[in-house]
């Protein structure tokens, strides 16, 4: 399992693909890659999560899980003060993972879903849309990009990506 521990009491959703993640929630399994997750009404849950999929089995082959973690700003703000030692909300962290017995897990993200809506609203399209951007965003720095330090490489590559993978409708 990775960092990010669902629990009951701060967890608004989880999206996960692998077979790592248990979520006191609905679940479902899915073949190939497992995918679990939890449901919230007129997000789209099914929809990021077989989008998650597609997109991972390209970026990350090797992976067999990785983690999204929907949350509250107070959520996010407390995991970047505990995490970076910044004490202030932000709309998406990243928790790079490692191998194990049971395979290898990509890693955890959180997301702010309060300022998923706020970005979305800003820039004029579905929250469903954002949390793509968001989701995307923290699966490259698991993959080891960052854009504070690598020069641009990572932003580049999530521009490139964002063009493929993120459809107006979305």
């Amino acid at each position: 399992m990775g960092l990010l521990q669902a629990t009951a009491t701060n967890i608004i959703s989880m999206v996960g693909v692998g077979p790592f993640l248990t979520i006191p929630f609905m679940v479902a399994a899915m073949n190939g890659p497992h995918v679990i997750y939890a449901w919230i009404a007129g997000l789209g849950q099914a929809r990021l999560r077989q989008w998650l999929t597609r997109v991972l089995a390209e970026l990350a082959p090797h992976a067999d899980s990785f983690t999204v973690r929907l949350t509250s700003d107070r959520e996010l703000r407390r995991l970047n003060a505990a995490y970076r030692g910044k004490d202030q909300v932000t709309d998406v962290l990243s928790f790079p993972g490692a191998g194990g017995p049971e395979g290898t897990h990509l890693g955890d993200v959180a997301i702010s879903l309060p300022a998923a809506g706020r970005q979305a609203r800003a820039a004029g399209h579905a929250v469903a849309r954002e949390l793509r951007i968001l989701a995307l965003h923290g699966a490259l720095h698991c993959l080891g990009y960052d854009h504070e330090s690598d020069g641009g490489a990572m932003r580049a590559l999530e521009g490139r990506l964002r063009r493929r993978w993120l459809r107006l409708d979305a």
